[in-house]
């Protein structure tokens, strides 16, 4: 049996436990040499240029003209494995520390119909001498605006049609949103409350700008104002959000501050629209729990990597059954669940019946 990146990934998605090679091997009664798993993943080239030949297909299925575009970064949490500038620390803002772990900026394109990655980039780090304090330290040459600008960027020379981009207050700033615009579309993302916004050309022009906390604003309104360093207006306004860990009702509340290149959407435009970027979350989370991406107890920087695209994959893999079955990613995993608790329940009901053929073993 020949080893592909098509077998590798169905094996990402009907496993249950680690994903290892020797695994795959036992899967497949030793048609498959651990070592030919491993020579998969070694030769593998998994980059955006590859995943967009692969999502292509599904990309042209589901694309639509009011599609958007996600952003975000998660950590693969890898406890267990050494430093090696893929698998580094990083600050977990989910849980309020730091891990160790492979971290990675993704673009997820979102239409009615459908969601698929257009691409990715995991944030590689080298050791370098900090002046000061002469200590070594792990540190990326790229940022995340830089690889989110590259894949922006890449989409729309890929003609994905869009019409926003969705991003949370990491991604807000001026150099992003003069990106989309330039690209013609639009941005809509959150903002911390420190931002400055000026109400008027005039007040931009003679420096006066207010921070959006100061303004107060009332859920329900839009303000058309300007920010610093882009000419075209935008539009910002404020929703309150009840804080779930703040126990009772009647507990503290949070404030979603908005802002979008759109200045004509309405307030509820703007909540529903900024709604749809969960999807990443979803992705995010489905990649983890669905497509095997911590299970893998590979140990080489190209083989990590690779991995991570296999995983990837494989959540396309499991959205095209999505589409086709009219169900959602855990479904789907629960029923691969089922059918292996099945086969497991049945083989066990051999293997006693076969103890039953011996009475001096005993029967349980």
């Amino acid at each position: 049996m020949q080893t592909t990146l098509d077998l590798y990934t169905d094996y990402l998605l009907s496993s249950f436990g680690q994903t290892t090679a020797t695994g795959l091997s036992r899967l497949t009664d030793g048609a498959v040499g651990h070592d030919a798993v491993t020579d998969l993943l070694n030769r593998l080239d998994g980059n955006s240029r590859t995943l967009w030949q692969h999502v292509k297909p599904l990309i042209r299925q589901i694309q639509a003209s009011d599609g958007v575009l996600l952003t975000d970064d998660s950590i693969a949490h890898k406890p267990h494995s050494d430093e090696n500038g893929l698998v580094t620390t990083h600050y977990d803002h989910t849980s309020g520390q730091y891990v160790r772990g492979i971290n990675f900026v993704s673009l997820l394109y979102q239409t009615s119909k459908g969601q698929c990655p257009l691409s990715f980039e995991p944030v590689i780090k080298a050791q370098q001498c900090e002046l000061k304090t002469r200590k070594v330290v792990w540190r990326s040459d790229r940022t995340k605006h830089q690889m989110f600008q590259d894949m922006v960027r890449q989409a729309h020379q890929n003609a994905v049609p869009f019409r926003y981009v969705l991003a949370d207050s990491w991604y807000t700033n001026s150099d992003n949103i003069n990106l989309v615009l330039g690209l013609q579309h639009h941005y809509l993302g959150a903002v911390k409350s420190n931002l400055e916004v000026a109400l008027s050309k005039h007040d931009r022009a003679n420096g006066k700008f207010f921070k959006i906390s100061s303004l107060k604003l009332q859920p329900g309104t839009v303000l058309t104002a300007f920010i610093r360093s882009v000419q075209a207006p935008v539009a910002i306004c404020g929703d309150i959000l009840p804080n779930k860990d703040a126990g009772p009702p009647g507990g503290s509340v949070g404030e979603l501050l908005l802002l979008t290149t759109d200045v004509t959407m309405t307030y509820q435009q703007l909540l529903t629209t900024y709604q749809k970027r969960w999807g990443i979350e979803e992705y995010h989370k489905s990649l983890k729990q669905n497509a095997s991406l911590e299970k893998s107890p590979t140990r080489t920087h190209r083989t990590q990597a690779n991995h991570l695209f296999a995983s990837i994959c494989a959540y396309v893999k499991l959205e095209r059954l999505r589409l086709s079955q009219h169900t959602n990613h855990f479904a789907l995993k629960g029923r691969l669940y089922l059918k292996a608790m099945q086969a497991a329940f049945a083989e066990l009901t051999v293997l006693k019946n076969q103890l039953s053929q011996h009475p001096e073993m005993g029967v349980a």
